[in-house]
């Protein structure tokens, strides 16, 4: 058991992030008596269902908290991790709750999508810590 060694995750590529990721919210979900299913191809939008038994939720991954236009009515929720807490969001609750500026701005009347480095304390209200 020598090899054990803890891993730094700014040491890791992308896909090693999405997978770290998928595991530390899949773990959390598990306490809730959820079953968590890795998707290859980002069905309907998602990385990975949670199933725990006639509830499920599909769930896209990001690295921060994120609003796009392409989750837009697929019934999304987002999770992410911000100081090491997990945080789950239904996706269409955050849009609903956009500020004129965040609307208005370049990055989501053009390029349908906005993501803040530090969630904004306006989305508390919506955001499950896991």
């Amino acid at each position: 058991m020598e090899n054990l060694k803890k891993i730094k995750y700014t040491e890791l590529n992308s896909k090693q992030k999405e997978n770290y990721n998928f595991h530390k919210v899949a773990s959390s979900l598990a306490d809730y008596g959820f079953n968590s299913l890795r998707l290859n191809d980002d069905w309907q939008g998602a990385d990975f269902i949670a199933i725990n038994g006639d509830d499920m939720m599909k769930i896209q991954l990001k690295g921060r908290f994120t609003v796009d236009k392409k989750y837009i009515n697929k019934e999304i929720y987002i999770a992410f991790i911000e100081n090491d807490v997990i945080k789950l969001y239904r996706h269409d609750d955050a849009v609903a709750e956009l500020p004129d500026n965040i609307k208005n701005s370049s990055s989501w009347s053009e390029f349908g999508g906005y993501s803040w480095g530090k969630t904004p304390k306006i989305y508390n209200s919506i955001i499950k810590e896991l």
